[in-house]
């Protein structure tokens, strides 16, 4: 593909490499809210985002008004994964809308919202998030989706269109045709997301070049992990995402893979990723210029 053209329009070179490093699940739980400071001030992580359904976001929005500065987005939730600990739709409690399960909550797996999920239920959800975060004083940087879930080729239009129409950039890939089916798309599918993929970015969407993602399946070696990935960036503008937590009972008792969420928080607030970073010449944004960038696109257009 042709070099992205958000990087010139950011003021960089097309062989820069130009970084998003962002903060999955801010306010899934305590735990995610007791890491905001040594987040915010890490001088590594440039984006956070949070899931304005589950029970602590009201925290996450009291720091967020104390701090206005920091760059916040909006991880749209449509999944409750986890067994003792759920959430559920806050447009909705019609089980014909796709999105609760036997037990009155989000469904665990995205398969099951991907097979069962009403297009126009899942648009009033997606929407009804957006609002919440708004009515708690929060300016949105951006919009991404939880478990990838909105991602498919089922709710891929109704996401792009609901950030557009929200005047927010949306986490998404440059992909053509090659690429979708790379994302196990086939056929006509593959073309439909090509297509949208090429019309949002020419109407003014940043979209991203790759993605990376922390493990969650292995805690050891953290930093060494991040280093490697970092190292191995090509030019463009990649989004390398970690899913940070303190170390607490509830965050044990919630979930499997909590030992790599405090290893992604302990590394990425440590002084041995920021000093690689500081040295690595890769140029680490926020969602903030590109959300600017968008509206003065659509400003013009």
């Amino acid at each position: 593909m042709k070099p992205n053209p958000v990087l010139r329009e950011l003021g960089f070179s097309d062989q820069d490499r130009v970084m998003i490093v962002h903060a999955d699940d801010i306010g899934m739980c305590q735990a995610g809210v007791a890491a905001l400071d040594g987040l915010v001030n890490s001088g590594v992580v440039s984006s956070l985002a949070t899931m304005t359904v589950c029970p602590w976001f009201p925290a996450v929005a009291d720091y967020y008004r104390v701090h206005p500065a920091m760059d916040l987005g909006l991880h749209f939730t449509v999944t409750s994964e986890w067994d003792a600990y759920r959430w559920g739709p806050i447009s909705t409690r019609n089980p014909a809308s796709g999105l609760l399960d036997e037990d009155g909550f989000f469904p665990k797996q995205s398969e099951r919202v991907q097979q069962r999920g009403k297009t126009e239920a899942v648009k009033a959800e997606l929407e009804a998030q957006i609002q919440r975060a708004k009515a708690a004083g929060i300016d949105l940087t951006h919009v991404d989706s939880h478990m990838a879930t909105v991602f498919h080729p089922k709710f891929l239009q109704t996401y792009l269109q609901t950030a557009t129409n929200a005047k927010l950039p949306a986490l998404w890939l440059r992909v053509d045709e090659a690429g979708a089916k790379a994302l196990g798309i086939d056929g006509l599918g593959a073309l439909a997301m090509a297509r949208l993929t090429g019309q949002v970015e020419s109407r003014g969407m940043p979209l991203f070049d790759r993605i990376f993602v922390m493990p969650l399946d292995n805690p050891e070696e953290r930093v060494a992990t991040a280093q490697r990935a970092m190292a191995e960036l090509p030019p463009g503008l990649s989004y390398f995402i970690l899913h940070p937590a303190c170390d607490t009972p509830e965050l044990r008792a919630i979930a499997p893979d909590w030992k790599c969420r405090v290893a992604d928080y302990q590394s990425f607030t440590g002084k041995a990723l920021q000093d690689f970073v500081k040295n690595s010449g890769i140029h680490v944004i926020g969602w903030r210029p590109l959300r600017e960038l968008m509206r003065r696109k659509a400003g013009r257009g």
